[in-house]
C-alpha cells in the first residue's frame, strides 16, 4: 500500500505520537520512513519604518541553532524507525510556512503518505491558533494519518 512515509516533527512531545504511529505503520506495511524537520528562514531583526537594526541572533547562529534542533528532533524519529526495523532517512528544509515545507518535502521525496500529530483543537481555538496539521490535510494530494 504505502512504500514511503514522511514523518514531520517539531521536536515536541506531541510530535512523538505521530512519530510512533508512523513508524508502526511503516513496519506493518514494509515501508521506509523519512523524518522531516522544517526550519523557518532567517529574518534579520528589524524595528519600525526606518528599519533600524536591533541586535539579536546572527544568521550564522540562527543556522547553527536550527541545525542543532533538527538533529535532536530527527534523532527521535530515527530511534523509532530503528525500533520498528524500517529504513530511515532524515531531511531538513527551510520554509516560512511549515505546512508548505511538509508538502514540498513529500512531493520531492516521492512519499505516498504523511504521518503527523495534531493537538486536536477545533472550533474557535483551531480558527484563531491555526493548525499546521489542518493545512497539510487541506492541501495534501496524498493520504495523511493524523494522530491525536
Amino acid at each position: 500500500m504505502f512504500k514511503h512515509i514522511l514523518i514531520p516533527t517539531d521536536g515536541s512531545r506531541l510530535a512523538l505520537k505521530g512519530i510512533k504511529a508512523g513508524a508502526k505503520l511503516a513496519r506493518a506495511l514494509g515501508a521506509r520512513v523519512t523524518g522531516l524537520y522544517v526550519v523557518a528562514p532567517y529574518a534579520p531583526p528589524m524595528y519600525g519604518e526606518a528599519a533600524m537594526y536591533v541586535p539579536g541572533l546572527s544568521a550564522r547562529d540562527y543556522k547553527r541553532n536550527g541545525a542543532r534542533a533538527a538533529r535532536k528532533a530527527l534523532a527521535v524519529v530515527e530511534s523509532e524507525a530503528r525500533r520498528a526495523g524500517v529504513p530511515f532517512a532524515a531531511k531538513v528544509i527551510y520554509s516560512a510556512l511549515p505546512w508548505e515545507g511538509i508538502l514540498r518535502a513529500a512531493r520531492s521525496g516521492k512519499c505516498d503518505a504523511v504521518a503527523i500529530a495534531s493537538h486536536g483543537r477545533g472550533g474557535l481555538g483551531g480558527l484563531i491558533l491555526g493548525s499546521e496539521t489542518q493545512r497539510v490535510l487541506a492541501h495534501s494530494k496524498i493520504p495523511v494519518l493524523v494522530v491525536r
